[in-house]
């Protein structure tokens, strides 16, 4: 790949270096990171992209994966090549944790999900631990010399037992010794109250006052820096000491005896334990750049082989993290190269952004071919290229005698010697530096060459001869750094389709320069430029109300199709009901079918017990047929709403017509017999007037035999008596009942009928009583459906004598609930009503207390 020199430092990729760095944990992941190139290869770089994602993934799934003892160890491991070498016990504490680490580490990143899956859940992870060995058995051999804080165990071996046993039994005597000797040198007066024994040298010391010095017989050892106090060892701890010497030294070459044997035994895996400690280094690398990602709010594209750009939202890294540092935003960067736009020339005014947008490009396009995660939209996509050459700033060199034009026509040469058609070309101020009018012919010459090599660039000028080129090659297209004109201020935002206009006149403007000065110069560059000039910025500005009222139509037809799916669902809503009514009302009428073929049969059975004319039976029958033939065609399986309708009504037609020719037939015989209703008109009928009831009437439960008397009425109850059994009751649950009005029946016969109807009722309530529950479910069901059911539960458990039953009706948005409980609280048989206890069921479920 070709870079200008200093490349990295004209992008800002070295201060990318710089974060990343900081987010390492270890110097081996530093190196990693200075050492990490740029790549030309896909493969390569979406390897990279995919291990920082999972990387990413990993550190939001797991919290346990092993980020700890990151320690440099490779130049101790390295040492110990030679025969004879040994690691230190810091040395090998430090390996032996990073080697358990690396273990770790490496049976996370291959274990599989299950036991039949051998597939990793990182793999790119995964296979950075290829050729990664681990060493458990050198961990454990660690492990039997060193005790968990890196000190050499006692039981290391044999010897260093007995030697460190002999050391402690020598160290004890001698200062019990000393002890000895101070307690009687302080009863002397020889030596203060608060002294204890010191160690100087590595031997145990009594500090005393250089006056009182020879009242202790020994080897004076050193004295305090002031001079007021000496260190005496005294003659009879003497040779202890000199014992204490030798076997420390004992105990030290003990120590580097047990060293280096555990050296021995890792020195033929140097090179594997050092290839891991590669691995841990890549590691560290990763985690620092999907730190880096996430900071920075980046992502990881998936790179694709052919060269080419097309980024949405794509921002400066530096830029954002410096301008969110002042509490501001960066505006993002859309910008789009590919085979047919090859070539971008960005216009406008100086000071609106034409440089940032051209370091941008450079800078993501490099952190991308390095594996870096860059920061823009997950919408975007990105190429590949094998060559990103650069010309920014100025180049001007004393020592090569070249000055700032030479040094961009240099730059321009080994451009058009090296460009090709995987070629990223990134040029600041094209043609600038020189005459204006030789300058922008020679760019536009150059620009023609990069057009024919096919290079893809991105070229900053403000050149109006090259923005006509733009506009009249194939391959090339304008862009403009938009400026807002009312309020002369830049918005830095990339505009593509059209040239944009430097704004000389109204920043010259604007930074108060005389306005005969810039009268002056619109003259000496002419009218038709200046014309052009502000033709240009008004295109510039209607190119922008146009592309706000694109916008706008754009999410008005968006909110629109929003509206239409929405209608459509209410339309499927709908003819789901539709259909869901049809299903009810096909139902009801067989219900209907079903209970006027009941009415008939009982009709039947009636006129035949009266011994009926077979005329009358034959008439009813055919009633039956007509109806039962109307209600099937009406309420067949493909019928519609209107054919429905169209029946019922040739039902209720036909039903008219017999009941006029059978008036006529009656009225021609003179039958003054009371017309019965035919069967339409008794299914078809209304519902009955509601009956109305008083003080003494006969009456019984709807559906029971049994018939009592009304003993009070209060509103919708009345209190009846059965028998000898009084109870509470709604009126709508009751119907009237013929009473036994026969003179001729003894009074033996009354209480004997009375009798039998108090043992029915009786026996209807006891049965009642062992059949029912005291709980009733009414979820799911409609309001008037569980309201009807609580009624008819409520009045069968005031009938049965219940004290207390509940109703569950769930608690879903309330309303059952409500209106059950304004019903319970109706019913002058109800003492109180409550919510369940919490652990029961709670406000799902009401209790209801009974009288």
């Amino acid at each position: 790949m070709i870079y200008p020199k200093n490349f990295e430092s004209k992008i800002g990729f070295d201060e990318i270096r710089t974060i990343i760095r900081s987010h390492c944990l270890s110097n081996m992941g530093k190196e990693k990171n200075d050492a990490t190139m740029v790549s030309a290869d896909i493969d390569e770089i979406n390897e990279r992209l995919a291990q920082t994602r999972e990387f990413r993934r990993l550190t939001e799934e797991h919290d346990d994966f092993p980020l700890n003892f990151f320690f440099d160890v490779r130049e101790s491991v390295a040492r110990i090549r030679l025969e004879g070498t040994h690691l230190e016990e810091a040395e090998l504490f430090d390996l032996r944790r990073s080697m358990e680490t690396i273990e770790q580490m490496v049976r996370f990143l291959r274990r599989t999900e299950g036991d039949e899956d051998t597939s990793f859940p990182y793999p790119a992870l995964a296979r950075m631990t290829d050729d990664v060995q681990t060493f458990p058995n050198i961990i454990r051999s660690i492990d039997r010399i060193l005790d968990k804080f890196g000190r050499i165990k006692d039981n290391a071996s044999d010897h260093l037992f007995n030697v460190r046993q002999e050391l402690a039994r020598t160290e004890g005597s001698i200062s019990r010794t000393l002890n000895s000797i101070l307690r009687a040198a302080q009863s002397d007066g020889l030596v203060d109250k608060d002294v204890a024994p010191t160690m100087r040298d590595g031997r145990l010391v009594i500090p005393v006052a250089p006056a009182l010095k020879k009242k202790i017989k020994g080897i004076v050892h050193d004295e305090s820096a002031t001079g007021k106090t000496v260190f005496v060892e005294p003659a009879e701890v003497v040779e202890a000491n000199n014992k204490v010497r030798e076997l420390e030294a004992e105990e030290r070459r003990e120590i580097i005896r047990i060293l280096t044997a555990i050296s021995t035994e890792i020195r033929p895996y140097v090179k594997e334990i050092l290839h891991s400690y590669v691995f841990m280094g890549n590691i560290d690398y990763v985690r620092a750049k999907a730190e880096t990602a996430k900071e920075m709010k980046a992502i990881e594209p998936t790179v694709e082989r052919r060269p080419h750009i097309d980024w949405i939202e794509a921002r400066h890294p530096l830029l954002e993290r410096s301008l969110n540092k002042q509490g501001k935003t960066v505006v993002p960067l859309e910008i789009t190269l590919t085979d047919e736009k090859r070539i971008l020339i960005i216009s406008g005014p100086n000071a609106g952004g034409k440089s940032v947008c051209l370091k941008t490009v450079g800078l993501v396009q490099y952190m991308l071919q390095c594996g870096i995660s860059v920061p823009m939209s997950e919408r975007s996509k990105a190429g590949v290229f094998a060559n990103i050459m650069i010309d920014i700033g100025d180049e001007q060199s004393i020592a090569d005698d070249l000055s700032t034009y030479s040094s961009h026509l240099m730059n321009m040469k080994n451009m058009m010697r090296q460009a090709n058609g995987k070629t990223l070309l990134l040029i600041d101020e094209f043609g600038g530096g020189t005459e204006p009018n030789i300058g922008g012919a020679i760019a536009e010459s150059v620009l023609k060459q990069f057009c024919k090599k096919k290079a893809y660039g991105i070229i900053t000028t403000h050149y109006q001869n090259l923005k006509h080129f733009a506009d009249s090659n194939q391959g090339v297209i304008n862009g403009a750094m938009l400026y807002d004109r009312h309020e002369m201020r830049a918005l830095f935002q990339l505009a593509i389709g059209q040239p944009g206009s430097s704004f000389a006149i109204e920043i010259a403007r604007k930074t108060g320069i005389p306005e005969e000065v810039i009268a002056d110069a619109s003259e000496i560059v002419g009218s038709e430029y200046i014309q052009s000039d502000k033709y240009l910025q008004d295109i510039v500005r209607d190119k922008r109300y146009w592309e706000g009222k694109r916008q706008t139509i754009h999410q008005h037809e968006k909110t629109l199709e929003q509206k239409i799916a929405h209608y459509e669902h209410e339309l499927q809503e709908l003819e789901r009901s539709r259909k869901e009514i049809i299903r009810r009302a096909k139902e009801q009428a067989e219900d209907i079918f079903r209970e006027g073929n009941k009415r008939i049969e009982n009709a039947i059975r009636e006129i035949r017990e009266q011994q009926a004319e077979k005329e009358a039976t034959k008439r009813i029958r055919e009633e039956l047929k007509a109806f039962e033939d109307g209600v099937r065609e009406a309420g067949g399986k493909d019928s519609s709403d209107e054919m429905i309708e169209r029946k019922m009504k040739q039902i209720q037609e036909r039903h008219e017509r017999k009941k006029k020719r059978k008036e006529e037939k009656l009225k021609n015989e003179g039958n003054t017999q009371e017309k019965k209703p035919t069967l339409f008109e008794q299914l078809t009928a209304g519902k009955p007037q509601k009956e109305e009831f008083e003080k003494g009437d006969t009456v019984r439960i709807k559906g029971l035999t049994t018939v009592g008397k009304i003993e009070s009425t209060d509103g919708k109850m009345a209190t009846i008596v059965f028998g000898d059994m009084r109870t509470k009751m709604r009126l709508e649950r009751l119907e009237k009942a013929k009473a036994n009005t026969s003179v001729d029946k003894n009074e033996d016969r009354k209480q004997q009928l009375g009798f039998a109807v108090s043992q029915q009722t009786r026996s209807a309530i006891d049965s009642r009583k062992l059949n029912f529950k005291q709980d009733i479910d009414v979820r799911g069901m409609r309001g008037d459906e569980a309201l009807n059911a609580v009624m008819y539960f409520i009045d069968d458990a005031i009938l049965v004598g219940m004290s207390r039953v509940r109703i569950l009706h769930g608690t879903g948005t309330g309303a059952l609930r409500q209106i059950i409980r304004q019903y319970l609280a109706s019913v002058p048989n109800v003492k109180s009503f409550r919510d369940e206890h919490v652990q029961f069921g709670g406000a799902g479920i009401t209790v209801v207390e009974l009288e």
